[in-house]
């Protein structure tokens, strides 16, 4: 029984040694590992935005650290480790020093001993540069707060230049809060200006340039992204389509706003209030590429625009590696969003014979894909509220399209077997059995 009695207190020792020493060493990581709040989620409360993502910098630690506590490294070019439970992103602090052209010519450190300071000052604007420790403390070593409160974007150093992309992302921040105020600082539009001016943008490839166009469609003006762009030179680099839009004239009675490039971009933001798919608001902003390629002595009148402008937006969504989705659906609206605004004539009384208006449907797929069909009729809207004075006008072409497109679904398919047709013939009798149903679409409007 003594034995016993000793062998328990034994056991009970090493595990409250045990227990000590996971304490104590936990302690330790505390003292020796910091992780603070960076980036985005910090500027966002500060802003009193919602908050949906958190990065965390982690000083004074190595990548077998993180790995022993149980995170799970992503990324190639530096180690970022996800979070065991929160699979939130922590990423070790680190310095750059740039070695080569783009922004892959960097060369990363990520050792213990580089500082929070060391880190946030790599970042690119202020408002991105500021910390906050575990207890709530902010540490804001580059006047972030003091640029919120002016409402600036406002580069953090020098190094800003080192990395081409964010040229774009700057433009992007400018319109994602440009409803909060914000303006982008003289000095960092210079540096900006110098860096597209140095070549540096050509270094970038299709896959990065076109994410950061996908976000800046996201947001509410996007607009002020490409204004931006063209401020400091770039969209000539970039985006040469739309450059070639600039100063292109127009009918002053359907467009009072100005020139192509200006309702490019009020078409633009018109979609974004139609619509939060970034296949319609992308595909309004290109559905005019093909005014850019009228000679000067046919202006104002841009004919056969819409026809033209196909292959430019083609070649757009190759170079950069666009989806299909978002290439068809824009492809689509910029062929035929003349012909779908000329349903209509002035007076408000169909413009086409039925055979036209078949055509027209089945080459934008309406009649089987309804919600392709009406992302084009969206972008075609936008079109006519995106000129000056026009953004209230209704667009009755919208619903005479709809009810065209449902009266074409309108056939008995086994009604018209049943007569005996068969292979290429079934077509046939079934689109005559449309041209129908159209005609007695168009009869009602004989009959008001």
């Amino acid at each position: 029984v003594p034995g016993d009695f000793f062998l328990i207190i034994f056991d009970l020792s090493c595990f409250v040694w045990f227990i000590g020493y996971y304490i104590l060493m936990d302690k330790e990581d505390t003292l020796t590992m910091k992780v603070y709040l960076v980036g985005g989620a910090v500027r966002d409360r500060l802003l009193n935005i919602p908050v949906y993502d958190r990065d965390w910098v982690v000083v004074g630690a190595t990548a077998d650290e993180m790995l022993a506590k149980g995170y799970q490294q992503v990324g190639k070019d530096f180690p970022v480790f996800l979070h065991p439970k929160s699979k939130e992103e922590y990423a070790l602090a680190r310095t750059e020093k740039k070695q080569g052209v783009g922004y892959h010519g960097f060369e990363v450190c990520f050792e213990p001993t580089v500082s929070l300071e060391e880190d946030l000052i790599r970042r690119d604007l202020t408002i991105n540069a500021i910390a906050e420790d575990t207890d709530g403390n902010l540490i804001d070593p580059y006047a972030g707060q003091a640029d919120l409160e002016q409402k600036l974007l406002r580069h953090v150093s020098l190094a800003f230049s080192e990395d081409p992309l964010r040229v774009l992302r700057v433009a992007r921040f400018a319109a994602r809060f440009h409803s909060h105020g914000f303006t982008i600082a003289d000095e960092t539009l210079v540096l900006m200006s110098q860096m597209v001016a140095s070549g540096e943008l050509e270094n970038l490839t299709p896959e990065r340039v076109w994410q950061e166009v996908v976000k800046a469609l996201k947001t509410q003006t996007p607009s002020v992204f490409f204004k931006v762009l063209r401020q400091v030179g770039a969209i000539e680099v970039l985006f040469p389509e739309l450059h070639q839009l600039i100063d292109v004239e127009q009918p002053k009675i359907h467009h009072p706003e100005g020139d192509v490039w200006i309702h490019s971009l009020m078409v633009l933001d018109a979609s974004v209030l139609l619509s939060d798919d970034v296949s319609v608001r992308f595909s309004a902003l290109v559905h005019d590429f093909g005014k850019g390629l009228t000679p000067k002595e046919y202006y104002p009148r841009h004919h056969g625009h819409e026809a033209a402008g196909v292959a430019l937006v083609t070649a757009f969504c190759q170079r950069y590696r666009v989806s299909n989705e978002l290439r068809n659906l824009a492809e689509k609206a910029t062929e035929f969003h003349g012909l779908i605004h000329q349903a209509l004539d002035k007076d408000g009384y169909p413009h086409f014979k039925p055979a036209t208006y078949l055509k027209i449907l089945t080459a934008c797929l309406a009649l089987k894909n309804q919600a392709f069909f009406e992302n084009i009729l969206t972008v075609c809207e936008s079109d006519i509220k995106g000129r000056l004075g026009f953004e209230d006008k209704a667009y009755p072409q919208r619903q005479f399209w709809q009810k065209l497109a449902q009266a074409c679904k309108q056939v008995d398919n086994q009604k018209i077997l049943e007569t005996g047709v068969k292979g290429a013939a079934v077509g046939v009798a079934i689109d005559k059995q449309r041209l129908v149903n159209i005609k007695a679409v168009l009869m009602e409007f004989d009959n008001v």
